[in-house]
């Protein structure tokens, strides 16, 4: 116990607790203590257990970025996400994280919160850490920080979004036939009279555009849209449907770029005391939970996140390990959830 002590002592003037001072404490060379917390089954159990006490005491946390530096290889995967909030991303997260600390690596994740600009800034910080592996919610753009990406020879998955053209590797969907399926479907159910409510990003807007030409292509009228920015929240999807109702007072269908947007529509309509869905259905995005559980429970479109993390996860590691992929791009592919809101 004392002389644990005096490690901690001797640490506030010369630094960081080093390998060198738990060899010492655990009466081991520093090699066969770096062994015994990196490869375990080549040392004693005695030997092992002598290390493990003398970390125990310490509080000793080894560096793992000195210890990527010597193997080149960090164990950990970096990964980029527009929200983390009652998120439709969630069930991706999870799965990412999941199948990534099976397999002995960690995830670092970081919130863009729909920004470019944050989002460029954030990979620019994960690049100078050299992970194993980069996750990308989304196809990045041409531009700086794609050429970034490229330069560093990082494997990228790229996900949530369809393209026969990604960085490295992709793991999505294609949000264009999503839209022309919730029109079709609304229209076959024999709505006419269609508003949109949506926030502003990429993939929302390729949703609501092809939504939006296939009602066009099947002879429908003019489709009242609200855009309500940044903001996907059941409050701003209230305000959304007051706003369609002053313009368009008899709208039968709403499909909304989120299900927070659509639970937002669902409350002001049954506010109002509108039969659902016989004066107006309402149709969401993301499935996330408990939108099942609402009266009345929400239609929406499925999209197998769990799917999705578990095969970027599989592709990040298998590049990290020097393993071919034969097949870099999986569509996960969707469903519409067909429930009371419509």
């Amino acid at each position: 116990m004392a002389e644990a002590e005096h490690v901690r002592k001797s640490r506030r003037s010369s630094g960081a607790l080093t390998l060198r001072e738990v060899a010492k404490l655990a009466g081991v060379a520093p090699i066969t203590a770096s062994r015994a917390l990196n490869t375990p089954n080549l040392v004693s159990p005695e030997v092992l257990k002598r290390v493990q006490d003398a970390v125990e005491r310490t509080g000793y946390v080894p560096n793992r970025i000195a210890g990527g530096l010597a193997s080149s290889r960090s164990r950990l995967i970096a990964a980029v996400v527009p929200s983390t909030v009652v998120s439709v991303f969630m069930g991706t997260i999870e799965s990412l994280n999941a199948s990534l600390f099976d397999a002995g690596y960690q995830l670092m994740l970081g919130q863009s919160s729909y920004s470019a600009q944050r989002e460029e800034m954030l990979l620019e910080a994960i690049i100078g850490r050299r992970p194993d592996g980069i996750f990308i919610t989304g196809l990045m753009p041409p531009g700086r920080g794609r050429t970034r990406l490229v330069s560093s020879g990082i494997p990228v998955v790229e996900s949530w979004d369809l393209t026969p053209t990604p960085i490295d590797m992709l793991v999505g969907f294609s949000h264009a036939a999503i839209g022309q399926d919730a029109a079709k479907y609304l229209l076959n159910k024999g709505y006419g009279r269609l508003a949109i409510v949506r926030a502003e990003d990429e993939r929302a807007n390729r949703r609501m555009t092809a939504f939006r030409e296939e009602i066009h292509g099947r002879g429908g009228g003019e489709i009242f849209e609200v855009n309500v920015g940044a903001e996907r929240s059941l409050k701003r999807g209230r305000e959304a449907l007051i706003e369609i109702l002053q313009i368009v007072p008899n709208v039968d269908a709403v499909f909304c770029s989120s299900d927070l947007l659509a639970l937002g529509v669902l409350t002001e309509a049954r506010a109002r005391r509108m039969a659902i869905p016989e004066e107006i259905a309402v149709m969401g995005f993301g499935d996330i939970p408990f939108v099942s559980d609402m009266v009345p429970s929400l239609t929406t479109v499925r999209i197998n996140g769990e799917q999705i993390g578990a095969v970027a996860a599989q592709f990040l590691i298998d590049r990290a390990e020097n393993r071919t992929i034969a097949n870099p791009i999986v569509n996960v592919g969707y469903s519409i959830i067909v429930r009371e809101s419509a």
